[in-house]
């Protein structure tokens, strides 16, 4: 019998705490419809014995205490909602008891912006992990010693997983069933909840917006003039010489400032304008590309593919036919 305990932590997207406890008692049924033994035991794990949510439209009472909690095998904490530094602060308790827990061996997934609350324990540094790409950038920032690749849709790496936004949490909690109860058990699942076992990466998701919750504010101007002058052919020495910097000092600051290098940065404001123009669809490839400062084909092909993972023809394809139709 697997023991997973599914974390009511306050602020919490109370769906995903649902979700998670469905899917895992939706394969017990499927196990037994099988003739086969059930195979996890989900409970819901607490530090106070009654928790409300969403302005006490609905309240949660856990299973049991967290003192209470024993043998586990996985603990889930569900994704959090609002200002995530806040949401830390209200469940300090959860990060530290987590953190014992997976020094003990046993394992942690993180619905989305539920990653905060590990990342906030320190067993993090060092590791992997993604979130809901609009809250990479206040991560990344908050905890420079991650690997934050918030364009995988989930990572698994030394038994603590996490998923990217949205409904992405299903793909993780699929990746779970398919780890525990197998292939073939999984699939099944996917069926019954009509999730899309095709999707790895959130890229094609993200919508960029640089990180400019920092203090230097001739970065910022910088940020600005970048973002509002994107079309033009920008280089790193060019605008070290435009806002009176050395090149050295110019990337340094930048990078310590935004958590992005200089041409990272004009790459990705760059291709969120061609994707805005792509999604409009009026425009050819080329326009779009020669719209944006590039003139070679190749190198904007490829740029475009590795920040969200589809070609340009592709994500053209994808966004202007749904908006089109």
């Amino acid at each position: 019998m697997i023991n997973i305990y599914i974390l009511t932590v306050r602020n919490a997207l109370v769906a995903s705490i649902a979700d998670c406890q469905h899917i895992f008692s939706m394969v017990n049924t499927f196990l037994k419809e099988q003739g086969k033994a059930p195979l996890f035991n989900i409970q819901l794990a607490g530090a106070a014995a009654e928790v409300s949510y969403n302005g006490n439209q609905f309240c949660i009472r856990p299973d049991l205490q967290l003192d209470d909690v024993k043998n586990a095998d996985l603990i889930i904490i569900p994704a959090l909602t609002g200002d995530m530094h806040g949401s830390v602060m209200l469940n300090k308790a959860y990060s530290l008891w987590v953190a014992t827990q997976y020094k003990e061996g046993v394992e942690i997934a993180c619905l989305s912006s539920g990653i905060f609350l590990l990342a906030f324990s320190g067993v993090l540094k060092g590791r992997q992990c993604t979130t809901h790409w609009s809250y990479a950038n206040e991560l990344k920032y908050f905890y420079p010693a991650i690997e934050v690749v918030d364009e995988r849709m989930i990572t698994d790496q030394h038994g603590i997983y996490s998923s990217g936004g949205g409904n992405a949490y299903w793909n993780l909690l699929l990746h779970l069933v398919e780890k525990y109860a197998g292939r073939e058990m999984a699939i099944y699942t996917a069926k019954y909840f009509v999730i899309d076992t095709d999707k790895n990466m959130q890229s094609p998701f993200i919508v960029f917006h640089g990180l400019k919750d920092h203090t230097d504010d001739d970065i910022k101007t910088v940020q600005l003039y970048i973002e509002n002058n994107y079309k033009k052919k920008l280089t790193v020495d060019e605008l070290a010489v435009q806002f009176n910097m050395s090149r050295r000092t110019f990337e340094r600051r930048f990078k310590k400032a935004t958590r992005s290098t200089v041409a990272e940065y004009i790459q990705r404001v760059k291709i969120e304008g061609a994707k805005k123009q792509l999604e409009i669809g009026r425009k050819s490839i080329h326009e779009v590309m020669g719209n944006i400062g590039y003139t070679d084909t190749q190198t904007f092909r490829n740029i475009f593919r590795r920040i969200t993972g589809m070609t340009p023809v592709e994500y053209k394809n994808k966004y202007a036919r749904k908006l089109s139709g």
